[in-house]
């Protein structure tokens, strides 16, 4: 993030419309640490998993179900919800911790028109994950917690670890 993320203006002065999406668990906590970098932008959280209570902003944690690569039907569903989300709230930028519902959001961010922000889990530290493969198309920025594997890969980025 740039300065101007710290002061909650983008570089051109204005606040943002962030849409923060991961699945519940490490991806959700990873994606709440980072809550000082969205402050004074208007945020709205999305997540797979009821009563999870925003890091920052008024809103209520919006509630998408959760999918994987094994579960076809489900998956289709999480990206219709997460179809509906983004035209309803225009963001302008999409963040993900991950896994599969937060590639779907980025990939309806980008038919959008919104940029798009991957951050894979710390989890991934020997290869990155599935959904971070996935996303490459989309992803203004790909991000790892590995400084190895991002000197491996060379077409990810390395800023730290959010854990």
């Amino acid at each position: 993030m740039t300065d101007g993320a710290k002061t909650g203006q983008s570089d051109s002065g204005q606040r943002l419309r962030i849409l923060l999406v991961a699945s519940a668990g490490g991806h959700w906590i990873e994606l709440c640490r980072m809550r000082r970098a969205f402050v004074g932008h208007d945020c709205q959280y999305v997540s797979t998993s009821p009563g999870l209570v925003a890091p920052n902003g008024g809103r209520e944690v919006l509630v998408i179900a959760d999918s994987s690569r094994d579960t076809v039907l489900t998956s289709l569903r999480t990206a219709l919800g997460v179809w509906r989300i983004v035209r309803r709230f225009k963001p302008d930028l999409v963040v993900s911790t991950g896994a599969a519902p937060g590639a779907a959001a980025l990939y309806a961010a980008k038919i959008c028109g919104a940029k798009t922000l991957w951050i894979d889990s710390i989890a991934n530290g020997d290869e990155l994950s599935l959904s971070g493969q996935l996303v490459r198309p989309v992803a203004n920025l790909r991000l790892t917690q590995s400084a190895e594997l991002a000197k491996r890969s060379g077409n990810i980025g390395y800023f730290g670890r959010v854990m």
